[in-house]
């Protein structure tokens, strides 16, 4: 079991460990969206995934490739949960995405990030290192700028972003 702080309040995260199958499964994935005829009549259907399947082991890292327009986004939004799937399965510790409840989902895409095809285009170019960093911290609750400053370093020096001071300042 993992204990995260918050505040100065320690909660036990209720998820048991669960190494022995895949921590991400995606099975047989249909992403379908509805075109309309003057925003009224329904005119059709854009197939923007069909019936994508794998299972992403512990530890693991994926990498999603294609041409223009193939659906990687849409791919990774819907298993981010932005999207709804027509049908198919996304299991993230054993736990379906469909039986998550808000705050269970909330916890979900804290613990699941991808990298946009365009990184250029989805960096600010009006934030600097530090803010982008520390965004996605705030967001999930992590109130003390201490801390939040603590993972900004860790993380930067795990990618050879160092010496920190460097880099921190900087816009991309």
């Amino acid at each position: 079991m993992e204990a995260q702080v918050q505040s100065d309040t320690v909660v036990q995260d209720a998820r048991p460990e669960k190494r022995d199958g895949p921590l991400l499964s995606i099975q047989d994935l249909y992403v379908w969206f509805e075109l309309r005829r003057f925003g009224f009549g329904h005119a059709g259907y854009v197939q923007a995934v069909d019936g994508v399947t794998f299972d992403l082991p512990y530890g693991g890292a994926i990498g999603i490739v294609g041409e223009s327009g193939c659906g990687k986004t849409t791919l990774m939004k819907t298993i981010l949960g932005l999207n709804e799937m027509r049908s198919g399965e996304i299991v993230f510790e054993g736990q379906k995405l469909s039986e998550l409840s808000g705050k269970e989902m909330r916890w979900y895409r804290s613990q699941v990030g991808f990298v946009q095809q365009d990184p250029y285009g989805a960096l600010p170019p009006f934030m600097d290192v530090k803010r982008i960093l520390e965004e996605p911290l705030i967001i999930n609750g992590i109130k003390d700028e201490a801390e939040r400053l603590q993972r900004i370093h860790k993380v930067m020096d795990e990618v050879k972003m160092s010496p920190v001071e460097d880099f921190i300042d900087k816009f991309p």
